[in-house]
């Protein structure tokens, strides 16, 4: 699942992951999602999955390009439900809200790939730096997810 905004130059990596992961080709059972920027989406789209990758751009003052794996049980503390807001509640809440909400058909394995952005000026193209990390996470991607856990079906089939 790639998340982001690909209006913004450097914050579209996850949707430009999307699309290349797409082009590449898709292995029976995997299914690959545009996340966008509502965390909401993000965490009902896991239902059913046996496993979920996020990527996402990251921004914590390091060399824009580098790319962090986070494994999803580093976020499962669910943020109090007061500070929650539309506004707000983005991929990182929505892996704990999804724990919360969806219980059971919450999937177990949960990696988050971070690429820090360098810009996300509105109408900016992907920096170089993190194009180059599209094609490491791609290659990460297709190593070490090469088939799904489960064939988890599509919502309302």
């Amino acid at each position: 699942m790639g998340c982001g905004n690909p209006l913004r130059g450097d914050d579209g990596v996850g949707p430009v992951l999307v699309r290349r992961l797409r082009e590449r080709g898709v292995p029976d059972g995997v299914r690959l999602v545009d996340g966008g920027t509502a965390g909401a989406d993000v965490a009902s789209r896991m239902r059913g999955a046996g496993r979920v990758v996020i990527v996402d751009a990251g921004a914590v003052g390091v060399t824009p390009g580098t790319v962090y794996r986070v494994p999803g049980s580093m976020l499962a503390n669910l943020p109090p439900l007061h500070v929650l807001h539309t506004r707000s509640f983005r991929w990182d809440h929505a892996v704990a809200f999804a724990r919360w909400a969806l219980a059971d058909a919450c999937p177990d394995d949960i990696t988050v790939f971070l690429v820090e952005a360098g810009n996300v000026a509105m109408g900016a193209p992907l920096s170089p730096s993190v194009a180059t990390a599209v094609d490491e996470v791609v290659t990460i991607v297709e190593r070490d997810y090469p088939a799904p856990a489960r064939v988890a079906s599509e919502p309302g089939s």
